[in-house]
Protein backbone atom coordinates (compact mmCIF):
# COMPACT_ATOMS: atom_id res chain seq x y z
CA UNK A 1 0.00 0.00 0.00
CA UNK A 2 1.38 3.38 -1.02
CA UNK A 3 0.38 6.67 0.59
CA UNK A 4 0.44 9.93 -1.37
CA UNK A 5 -0.13 13.14 0.59
CA UNK A 6 -1.28 16.41 -0.93
CA UNK A 7 -1.87 19.71 0.81
CA UNK A 8 -5.62 20.09 0.31
CA UNK A 9 -8.72 18.49 -1.15
CA UNK A 10 -8.33 20.17 -4.56
CA UNK A 11 -4.74 19.09 -5.10
CA UNK A 12 -5.59 15.61 -3.87
CA UNK A 13 -8.39 15.30 -6.43
CA UNK A 14 -6.14 16.69 -9.16
CA UNK A 15 -3.51 14.06 -8.41
CA UNK A 16 -6.07 11.25 -8.62
CA UNK A 17 -7.56 12.57 -11.85
CA UNK A 18 -4.12 12.83 -13.47
CA UNK A 19 -3.30 9.32 -12.28
CA UNK A 20 -6.43 7.93 -13.95
CA UNK A 21 -5.78 9.89 -17.14
CA UNK A 22 -2.23 8.54 -17.33
CA UNK A 23 -3.44 4.98 -16.78
CA UNK A 24 -6.10 5.20 -19.49
CA UNK A 25 -3.78 6.83 -22.03
CA UNK A 26 -0.96 4.38 -21.35
CA UNK A 27 -3.36 1.45 -21.74
CA UNK A 28 -4.46 2.81 -25.16
CA UNK A 29 -7.89 1.17 -25.03
CA UNK A 30 -9.73 -0.03 -28.11
CA UNK A 31 -13.22 -1.37 -28.74
CA UNK A 32 -11.82 -4.90 -28.60
CA UNK A 33 -9.66 -4.19 -25.54
CA UNK A 34 -11.37 -1.54 -23.38
CA UNK A 35 -10.04 -0.03 -20.17
CA UNK A 36 -12.28 -1.26 -17.33
CA UNK A 37 -12.71 1.36 -14.63
CA UNK A 38 -14.45 0.94 -11.27
CA UNK A 39 -16.11 4.09 -9.92
CA UNK A 40 -17.55 5.36 -6.61
CA UNK A 41 -20.06 7.99 -5.59
CA UNK A 42 -19.97 10.36 -2.61
CA UNK A 43 -18.49 13.78 -1.99
CA UNK A 44 -14.80 12.84 -2.27
CA UNK A 45 -14.81 11.81 -5.97
CA UNK A 46 -16.81 14.84 -7.18
CA UNK A 47 -13.72 17.06 -7.71
CA UNK A 48 -12.00 14.09 -9.39
CA UNK A 49 -14.88 13.81 -11.85
CA UNK A 50 -14.82 17.54 -12.50
CA UNK A 51 -11.12 17.35 -13.30
CA UNK A 52 -11.70 14.40 -15.63
CA UNK A 53 -14.43 16.31 -17.45
CA UNK A 54 -12.11 19.30 -17.92
CA UNK A 55 -9.34 17.02 -19.20
CA UNK A 56 -11.76 15.39 -21.65
CA UNK A 57 -12.91 18.76 -22.99
CA UNK A 58 -9.26 19.66 -23.52
CA UNK A 59 -8.86 16.43 -25.52
CA UNK A 60 -6.38 15.06 -23.00
CA UNK A 61 -8.34 11.85 -22.46
CA UNK A 62 -11.13 9.94 -24.17
CA UNK A 63 -13.62 7.58 -22.54
CA UNK A 64 -14.86 6.16 -25.84
CA UNK A 65 -13.30 2.78 -25.11
CA UNK A 66 -13.66 2.84 -21.33
CA UNK A 67 -16.08 0.43 -19.62
CA UNK A 68 -17.24 1.43 -16.13
CA UNK A 69 -18.62 -0.51 -13.17
CA UNK A 70 -20.00 1.46 -10.26
CA UNK A 71 -19.49 0.29 -6.70
CA UNK A 72 -23.03 0.44 -5.39
CA UNK A 73 -26.63 1.60 -5.59
CA UNK A 74 -29.46 2.14 -3.14
CA UNK A 75 -32.27 -0.43 -3.04
CA UNK A 76 -35.76 0.84 -3.76
CA UNK A 77 -34.79 4.38 -4.75
CA UNK A 78 -36.17 5.25 -8.21
CA UNK A 79 -33.47 5.46 -10.85
CA UNK A 80 -34.57 9.02 -11.67
CA UNK A 81 -34.36 10.17 -8.03
CA UNK A 82 -31.74 12.95 -7.75
CA UNK A 83 -29.96 11.03 -4.98
CA UNK A 84 -29.80 7.69 -6.78
CA UNK A 85 -26.27 6.80 -7.77
CA UNK A 86 -27.45 6.47 -11.35
CA UNK A 87 -28.41 10.17 -11.30
CA UNK A 88 -25.22 11.09 -9.45
CA UNK A 89 -22.92 9.53 -12.02
CA UNK A 90 -24.69 11.06 -15.00
CA UNK A 91 -24.80 14.47 -13.33
CA UNK A 92 -21.13 14.61 -12.40
CA UNK A 93 -19.45 12.53 -15.10
CA UNK A 94 -21.27 10.55 -17.78
CA UNK A 95 -23.28 13.44 -19.24
CA UNK A 96 -20.06 15.36 -19.91
CA UNK A 97 -17.74 12.83 -21.53
CA UNK A 98 -17.69 10.70 -24.69
CA UNK A 99 -18.45 7.38 -23.01
CA UNK A 100 -20.69 4.94 -24.88
CA UNK A 101 -23.82 4.48 -22.77
CA UNK A 102 -23.68 0.73 -23.40
CA UNK A 103 -20.31 0.69 -21.61
CA UNK A 104 -21.80 2.03 -18.36
CA UNK A 105 -22.60 -0.67 -15.82
CA UNK A 106 -24.54 0.10 -12.65
CA UNK A 107 -26.35 -2.12 -10.20
CA UNK A 108 -30.14 -2.02 -10.40
CA UNK A 109 -31.54 -1.46 -6.92
CA UNK A 110 -35.05 -2.04 -8.25
CA UNK A 111 -34.38 -5.41 -9.89
CA UNK A 112 -37.05 -8.05 -9.29
CA UNK A 113 -34.41 -10.53 -8.12
CA UNK A 114 -31.67 -8.66 -6.27
CA UNK A 115 -29.51 -11.73 -5.67
CA UNK A 116 -29.59 -12.54 -9.37
CA UNK A 117 -28.72 -8.93 -10.16
CA UNK A 118 -25.62 -9.19 -7.98
CA UNK A 119 -24.55 -12.50 -9.52
CA UNK A 120 -24.96 -11.10 -13.03
CA UNK A 121 -22.85 -8.06 -12.08
CA UNK A 122 -19.98 -10.25 -10.90
CA UNK A 123 -20.27 -12.35 -14.05
CA UNK A 124 -20.12 -9.28 -16.28
CA UNK A 125 -17.00 -8.00 -14.56
CA UNK A 126 -15.41 -11.41 -15.13
CA UNK A 127 -16.51 -11.35 -18.77
CA UNK A 128 -14.45 -8.17 -19.29
CA UNK A 129 -11.40 -9.78 -17.73
CA UNK A 130 -11.73 -7.95 -14.44
CA UNK A 131 -11.38 -4.32 -13.44
CA UNK A 132 -8.16 -2.56 -14.43
CA UNK A 133 -8.41 0.26 -11.88
CA UNK A 134 -10.95 0.63 -9.10
CA UNK A 135 -11.33 4.16 -7.73
CA UNK A 136 -12.93 4.40 -4.31
CA UNK A 137 -13.58 6.57 -1.32
CA UNK A 138 -13.76 5.63 2.34
CA UNK A 139 -16.33 6.17 5.06
CA UNK A 140 -15.42 7.74 8.37
CA UNK A 141 -15.64 4.27 9.94
CA UNK A 142 -13.20 2.81 7.41
CA UNK A 143 -15.66 1.12 5.07
CA UNK A 144 -15.25 0.92 1.28
CA UNK A 145 -18.26 0.79 -1.02
CA UNK A 146 -21.06 -0.33 1.31
CA UNK A 147 -18.89 -2.97 2.97
CA UNK A 148 -19.76 -1.81 6.46
CA UNK A 149 -17.81 -2.77 9.59
CA UNK A 150 -18.05 -6.52 10.08
CA UNK A 151 -18.25 -7.32 6.36
CA UNK A 152 -16.44 -10.42 5.19
CA UNK A 153 -13.16 -9.68 3.47
CA UNK A 154 -14.02 -12.44 0.98
CA UNK A 155 -17.41 -10.90 0.14
CA UNK A 156 -18.74 -10.46 -3.38
CA UNK A 157 -21.41 -8.21 -4.85
CA UNK A 158 -24.49 -8.58 -2.66
CA UNK A 159 -27.44 -7.00 -0.86
CA UNK A 160 -26.32 -5.17 2.26
CA UNK A 161 -28.07 -3.37 5.09
CA UNK A 162 -26.54 0.02 5.87
CA UNK A 163 -25.03 0.85 9.23
CA UNK A 164 -26.63 3.63 11.26
CA UNK A 165 -23.47 5.75 10.94
CA UNK A 166 -23.61 5.46 7.14
CA UNK A 167 -27.28 6.40 7.04
CA UNK A 168 -26.58 9.34 9.34
CA UNK A 169 -23.73 10.52 7.10
CA UNK A 170 -25.89 10.18 3.98
CA UNK A 171 -28.85 11.99 5.51
CA UNK A 172 -27.31 15.29 4.38
CA UNK A 173 -28.23 14.30 0.84
CA UNK A 174 -31.88 13.83 1.90
CA UNK A 175 -32.40 17.21 3.58
CA UNK A 176 -31.18 15.75 6.85
CA UNK A 177 -34.20 13.44 7.07
CA UNK A 178 -33.04 10.02 8.24
CA UNK A 179 -36.40 8.47 7.40
CA UNK A 180 -35.79 9.22 3.71
CA UNK A 181 -32.40 7.47 3.57
CA UNK A 182 -32.61 3.96 2.07
CA UNK A 183 -31.78 1.22 4.56
CA UNK A 184 -30.45 -1.26 2.00
CA UNK A 185 -28.05 -1.14 -0.91
CA UNK A 186 -26.43 -3.36 -3.50
CA UNK A 187 -22.66 -3.20 -3.29
CA UNK A 188 -19.59 -4.82 -4.74
CA UNK A 189 -17.80 -6.95 -2.17
CA UNK A 190 -14.40 -6.51 -0.60
CA UNK A 191 -13.02 -9.35 -2.72
CA UNK A 192 -14.56 -7.78 -5.84
CA UNK A 193 -12.46 -4.69 -5.16
CA UNK A 194 -9.38 -6.71 -4.24
CA UNK A 195 -9.59 -8.55 -7.57
CA UNK A 196 -8.98 -5.30 -9.46
CA UNK A 197 -5.50 -5.00 -10.90
CA UNK A 198 -5.11 -1.65 -9.17
CA UNK A 199 -7.06 0.16 -6.44
CA UNK A 200 -6.88 3.92 -5.82
CA UNK A 201 -8.58 5.42 -2.76
CA UNK A 202 -9.14 9.15 -2.21
CA UNK A 203 -9.73 10.52 1.29
CA UNK A 204 -9.86 14.15 2.37
CA UNK A 205 -10.70 15.97 5.57
CA UNK A 206 -10.29 15.33 9.28
CA UNK A 207 -13.42 13.15 9.37
CA UNK A 208 -11.47 10.50 7.43
CA UNK A 209 -8.35 10.70 9.63
CA UNK A 210 -9.21 7.80 11.95
CA UNK A 211 -10.16 5.60 9.00
CA UNK A 212 -6.84 6.31 7.30
CA UNK A 213 -4.91 5.69 10.52
CA UNK A 214 -6.63 2.33 11.03
CA UNK A 215 -6.09 1.28 7.42
CA UNK A 216 -2.40 2.13 7.40
CA UNK A 217 -1.15 1.54 10.93
CA UNK A 218 -3.63 -1.05 12.18
CA UNK A 219 -3.90 -4.68 11.21
CA UNK A 220 -6.10 -6.10 8.48
CA UNK A 221 -9.51 -6.03 10.10
CA UNK A 222 -13.03 -6.76 8.88
CA UNK A 223 -14.24 -3.94 11.14
CA UNK A 224 -12.30 -1.50 8.92
CA UNK A 225 -12.66 -2.96 5.44
CA UNK A 226 -10.32 -0.41 3.87
CA UNK A 227 -7.49 -2.16 5.74
CA UNK A 228 -7.73 -5.08 3.30
CA UNK A 229 -5.74 -2.99 0.83
CA UNK A 230 -2.66 -3.78 2.89
CA UNK A 231 -2.86 -7.15 1.11
CA UNK A 232 -3.32 -5.74 -2.38
CA UNK A 233 -0.22 -5.80 -4.61
CA UNK A 234 -1.00 -2.44 -6.21
CA UNK A 235 -3.03 -0.16 -3.95
CA UNK A 236 -2.70 3.58 -3.53
CA UNK A 237 -4.16 5.93 -0.91
CA UNK A 238 -4.21 9.59 -1.94
CA UNK A 239 -5.05 11.88 0.97
CA UNK A 240 -4.83 15.51 1.99
CA UNK A 241 -2.97 16.76 5.06
CA UNK A 242 -6.11 16.80 7.21
CA UNK A 243 -6.67 13.10 6.61
CA UNK A 244 -3.23 12.29 8.10
CA UNK A 245 -3.89 13.96 11.45
CA UNK A 246 -4.27 10.69 13.38
CA UNK A 247 -1.22 8.94 11.91
CA UNK A 248 1.44 8.10 14.45
CA UNK A 249 4.38 7.71 12.04
CA UNK A 250 6.62 10.66 12.89
CA UNK A 251 7.60 11.55 9.34
CA UNK A 252 3.90 12.02 8.58
CA UNK A 253 2.54 13.35 11.86
CA UNK A 254 5.13 16.09 12.45
CA UNK A 255 3.73 19.12 10.60
CA UNK A 256 7.16 20.81 10.36
CA UNK A 257 8.23 18.04 8.01
CA UNK A 258 5.08 18.03 5.91
CA UNK A 259 6.59 20.03 3.06
CA UNK A 260 9.27 17.38 2.74
CA UNK A 261 6.54 14.80 2.19
CA UNK A 262 4.69 16.57 -0.61
CA UNK A 263 4.76 14.23 -3.55
CA UNK A 264 6.48 11.47 -1.59
CA UNK A 265 5.11 7.99 -0.97
CA UNK A 266 5.34 5.61 1.94
CA UNK A 267 5.30 1.87 1.40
Amino acid sequence: MRLIIREGADTTAEYVAEYIIERINTFSPTAANPFVLGLPTGSSPIPVYRALVVAHKMARVSFRHVVTFNMDEYVGLPREHPESYHSFMHTYLFNHIDIDLSNINMLDGNAINLQQECAMYEAKIKKYGGIQLFLGGVGSDGHIAFNEPGSSLSSRTRLKSLAYETMLANARFFDGNMSMVPRMALTVGVQTIMDAKEVVIIATGTTKALAIQSAIEGGVNHMHTLSCLQLHPCSLLVVDEDATMELKVKTVAVSDRFKMLMGSSLT
